[in-house]
């Protein structure tokens, strides 16, 4: 018997040689399909689907639908009488709310009571608003107007909490729904020359808002006007575990005392909290602190990352912000994905998730999603109009 190198026979190395080139196919190992790696774009902050409450996803999906008619409602009733050409719309889709590369008359479409595009005597076609839309603009306003008070209030004790008691005022304009503060919010701050200061940055030449005189009745953070009333709740809600060796045989109750007993007072977000080492547990209670009122002056007890990011520097805040509010889920609920994410204020919202505030521009903004969902006009006597596009 032959037998060739390697210790085949001749008969077996022929076999192998011709199943390997009249028919490669049977020779072929099967590739293995590898499993793509979940983008923090499209991965969602609760992995596991019994621990996602539903409320709170379906607001972050509602916000995304509506985004396109607030902002457009916004541009639109900044433009000279509320219109806009439509050619230089379909270019505005960051300013509108719309994905690239998207129709602007499509989105448009879906809210016929509140958008219209019409075509002019020059032959153009055109953006506006409606009658409906521009009787909402006026009822804004008016909101606006009368809470002005409580949303000064509001940033007075955003300034307190800053570190230098100064926050630019292109940052408070960007986010300026965040805290229900009105389009022209940077003009109406001369009218309060004993609570705020307007500089100018010698390195960028900003405009800065800068807080005039501390007021000790407003240093006094939500959480510890809760601790007065219910100490017990608030202690409960937030869980700084202790580390401590196995040779101080605590039974469970001693534990859970002392984790209690080391859990609060938090660092009060009012105080110098920020001078605290960085990766101290003290800093850690400041910062839950900061980001626990920052929520509380929100209009809708809730903010974007985004949103969180830009007051980064004020504030104190570090880029391990995302895993130190997941080790609270008693106090706060993330929601959408790890790039586009949501920090909710548990406490600020009921069980059906509502909140538990009403704000005269919550219930304003809820009317506005009611009527860009609607597609008919109902009248006196009980019966509906389509309701069209078109201008004459």
């Amino acid at each position: 018997m032959l037998v060739k190198k390697g210790g085949k026979t001749l008969a077996a190395a022929l076999r192998g040689d011709f199943f390997s080139t009249a028919m490669p196919h049977l020779n072929r190992k099967k590739a293995r399909k590898k499993k793509k790696k979940e983008s923090a774009r499209t991965a969602l902050v609760q992995k596991e689907s019994d621990r996602r409450i539903s409320h709170f996803e379906e607001i972050v999906q509602r916000d995304c639908f509506f985004r396109f008619i607030a902002r457009s409602k916004d541009f639109l009733s900044r433009q000279p009488e509320h219109v806009l050409l439509l050619d230089d719309a379909g270019k505005l889709h960051r300013e509108l709310g719309f994905p690239r590369g998207r129709k602007v008359s499509r989105f448009a479409s879906r809210h016929p009571l509140l958008l219209q595009i019409y075509r002019h005597s020059d032959g153009k076609s055109w953006l506006g608003l409606t009658e409906t839309m521009e009787d909402l603009l006026k009822e804004e306003a008016e909101i606006m107007d009368s809470t002005e008070s409580v949303r000064v209030s509001a940033v007075r004790k955003l300034l307190m909490m800053s570190k230098d008691r100064r926050i630019p005022l292109s940052k408070l304009h960007h986010c300026r729904h965040l805290f229900g503060l009105p389009e022209d919010f940077r003009d109406r701050v001369s009218k309060y020359p004993n609570f705020f200061k307007i500089a100018i940055d010698p390195a960028d030449g900003r405009r800065i808002l800068e807080l005039v005189e501390w007021d000790c009745r407003l240093a006094v953070s939500a959480l510890e006007k809760d601790f007065i009333s219910d100490e017990d709740r608030v202690r409960r809600t937030f869980q700084f575990p202790l580390r401590h060796g196995k040779a101080l045989c605590l039974s469970e109750e001693d534990e859970r005392m002392m984790i209690m007993a080391n859990t609060f007072p938090l660092i009060s977000p009012y105080s110098d909290g920020w001078r605290h080492d960085l990766w101290t547990l003290e800093a850690e209670k400041y910062r839950v602190g900061v980001i626990h009122e920052f929520l509380t002056l929100t209009l809708e007890k809730r903010a974007s990352i985004h949103h969180i990011v830009e007051f980064k520097e004020e504030l104190s805040l570090t880029k391990h912000m995302y895993q130190m509010l997941l080790k609270q889920p008693r106090a706060f609920y993330l929601a959408g994905t790890e790039m586009n994410w949501v920090v909710f204020l548990k406490e600020g919202y009921n069980q059906d998730g509502s909140l538990v505030e009403d704000d005269p521009l919550v219930k304003f903004n809820e009317k506005l999603r009611r009527l860009a969902m609607m597609t008919k006009i109902e009248t006196g006597d009980g019966t509906s109009e389509e309701c069209f596009q078109g201008k004459s």
